[in-house]
Formats: structure tokens, sequence, C-alpha cells
């Protein structure tokens, strides 16, 4: 069985935080060889910002977003610590990288650099703004982009109070997967040409896509019209009171919402004008959301639970943080699994979601200590024991931690 279907590509991965790290972290699911390149002496930054840990450089969320990878600490500021990623660039099918551009052009990373040694290559730069726009290579985190794409004022729409940040690093970790699938892409288009390219994924561009498909609404044909869906960004779009706690139900279809009727005693509401199809229940989501509110107060979240299932409604209870991490379903998947750090010790793990029908069971290893990797991938990459050691001594590239 193979490792997945990225199984002997090689990926150079000078990223960090949340953006670039959710990327290889997919390329890494996908079976993909991932290196990861950090300068010292902090590495990446997340190994500290993501909470607090064992050891002074492993924090869970950095753990959770870089299994699957190898860590080399190259000092980049050194001739001798360029000259170790000029090779392992010239040896890899992908490059990724969140760096600024400055940064990038000053180091020499660039597509134009490094091509003409490895026209293989698929160069990715995820930046927080497009290359042509008049905001190019200004810093961007998380927020930022949150703040600028309609995320906060969609959140504040709902709660009818002040815009607000989601309690995610959402545009970063959307941003990653979509650079994922941009590299898999280019790398699908490498095999019918032979070529590798330049790619760039902007977060800013990303996530003003992926809000404005889903709420541009009637500005698309009106430039004076209303934007947002608002059947989403109704206040009442969230999860449902129930005699003893809550319940998630999506009743879309007009099979759906006349079983649901049926379920809570209300079949008349069938031939309710206001509810009767979806395009009368779009025009009446207010009374709609209302009437649902009030009829699952009467009966326990269990016992709703059970009447939709068997009317084949999709409903589910409703799970915080915690109770999901208690979720029989996760640990009978296979998702949620107990592991054992060689530093960290007992932690709970997360396997891939997805799963391919030709690749073993995820068996990732577990995320490295910062330059724990470093002579097998220099050894990887042709370097001598002698060759290495004078990296090591010379301080280009980081001794692992013992």
């Amino acid at each position: 069985m193979r490792t997945g279907p990225l199984e002997g590509v090689k990926v150079l991965d000078l990223t960090a935080v949340v953006v670039g790290p959710s990327c290889t972290l997919t390329l890494a699911e996908q079976g993909a060889e991932v290196i990861k390149l950090e300068q010292p002496p902090s590495g990446d930054l997340l190994r500290k910002l993501g909470g607090p840990s064992r050891s002074p450089d492993m924090s869970p969320k950095f753990v959770h977003f870089n299994r699957g990878k190898q860590s080399i600490a190259v000092d980049l500021k050194t001739e001798a610590g360029k000259a170790v990623l000029a090779r392992l660039a010239a040896q890899a099918d992908v490059l990724v990288t969140n760096m600024r551009g400055k940064a990038l052009a000053k180091l020499g990373i660039t597509w134009e650099a490094l091509a003409p040694t490895n026209p293989r290559l698929v160069f990715c730069v995820i930046a927080g703004f497009g290359s042509k726009g008049r905001y190019h290579d200004s810093p961007a985190y998380d927020t930022i982009i949150q703040g600028m794409s309609g995320f906060a004022d969609a959140l504040g729409r709902v709660t009818g109070g002040e815009p607000r940040f989601a309690p995610f690093v959402l545009c970063d970790h959307i941003t990653g997967i979509i650079a994922s699938q941009a590299i898999t892409a280019a790398l699908y288009e490498r095999e019918k040409t032979g070529a590798g390219q330049a790619l760039e994924v902007p977060m800013y561009e990303s996530m003003a896509h992926f809000v404005l498909t889903e709420h541009m609404f009637k500005r698309t044909f009106d430039e004076h019209g209303a934007t947002g869906d608002p059947r989403v960004m109704n206040p009442d779009a969230k999860p449902i009171p129930t005699a003893d706690g809550y319940i998630s139900v999506s009743a879309n279809t007009d099979t759906q919402a006349f079983a649901f009727f049926n379920a809570i005693g209300r079949p008349e509401l069938k031939d309710d004008p206001r509810f009767n199809s979806v395009l009368a229940r779009f025009r009446n989501v207010d009374a709609y959301f209302a009437l649902r509110a009030e009829a699952l107060r009467a009966k326990t979240t269990a016992a709703w639970v059970v009447i939709f299932r068997d009317a084949d409604l999709p409903a589910a209870a409703f799970n915080t943080i915690d109770g999901l991490l208690d979720d029989p379903h996760l640990w009978e998947a296979g998702f949620l699994r107990r592991e054992n750090h060689p530093t960290e010790g007992p932690m709970i793990g997360l396997s891939r979601p997805v799963t391919f029908g030709t690749a073993a069971r995820d068996n990732l290893p577990l995320a490295p200590r910062m330059g724990a990797d470093a002579r097998a991938v220099l050894a990887g990459a042709g370097y001598t024991e002698a060759e290495i050691e004078t990296l090591f001594g010379a301080g280009a590239v980081l001794l692992p931690p013992s």
C-alpha cells in the first residue's frame, strides 16, 4: 500500500504559523515527503505561539499542524545556509513559502533564481495580498484578513453587535488548503507538460472570493442591492434550544421541510403559503426559524434526534469542543487516537480525515523538534558526514536538540 497519491513528491516547506503549515500538512496527509526548513534561533513562531507545552518549542497547535514533516534549521543569512537551501530546492518537486516578497528577494528565494536549476519546480508563494494590487507586500495575519474580507462584518451582522473575529485562524487555515489544491493542480499540469511554474496564493483575494460567492447576493445584479444571504445571516441560524440542550437541524428541500412539519406535529404547514416551497421559506425565513425554535423546546435533544433520524432529516445533537473529544464516532473512525510523542509524551493525535483507497492507514510521524531531522535531510541531499559536521560547526545548520 502507498502512503497516498502524492507519494514520491518532495516538498520544501519554508512556511510558519498556520497558513503555510496548513497547506503542507494537507500535502503530507496526501503522501508527500515534507521537509520543513526553519530559521534559527527560534524557528516557526507557532512553536511558542500555539499554547503551553512540555518542551519549550512544541506547542499543542504546532504539534497538530506539523505532523508528517521533517525539520531542519538553516541559517539563511550565511552563504553555506543559502547553499543548503539551493541544493534542497534543486531536488524538490515543490517549494512553499509564506515569507514576504522583499525577504524572499533578499535571500534569493524566487522562481527566477531557482527555475534554471530545477525547471520542474512548483514554486508557491502564499501572500497576504496579490502582487498586482496596491496592498502587495503589506504585512498580514489572519485577523487582518478577517477584518478586511467581510468575515468580521458577517459575524457582527448575525449577532447584531460590533464586528468580531471568528474564534479560529480561519483565513489562514482556508487559504492554506486552497494553496494545497493549487499545488496539486500544478503538479498535474507538470505531468502533462514536464514544466514547473510559479504560483501566487493571496490570502485577501482568496477570502474575498470565499465571502462574496456566498454573500454578494442582490449586489450581483444590482449595484445598489443588498449583500448577505438573509437565510445564512439570520440571527436564528444557530443551534436550536430543546427542553434540555441544543440541536442542529437543516431542512432545506421541500421533502425535508415537509418531513420536519410532520415530525413536530404540524403537517398543515405543508400547505401554508409561507412555507410550501423553497422560495416561500426563503422569503419568510424569520417566521420559519421562529416556528422551529418554538416547536423544538417541547422535547429533549435525545428525543428529537431519534425522531429526526427516523424521518431521515439532517439533524444532530449539539457538541461542545470538549464533547467533540468524547464523540465515540471519531474514535471508532480512527480520526482521534492516543499517541506517545518521543519528547512530549502521551497525547491525543489527529489522523487524516480523507481516506484514499490505494493508500495505507495514516501513520504519519509526529511533529518534530526543531532541527531534529537535520542529519537525515542533509544525507538525503547528498552531503557527506564530514560536510554535515562542517555545517553544524559553522552554525549554518542548527544541531538538533538532544
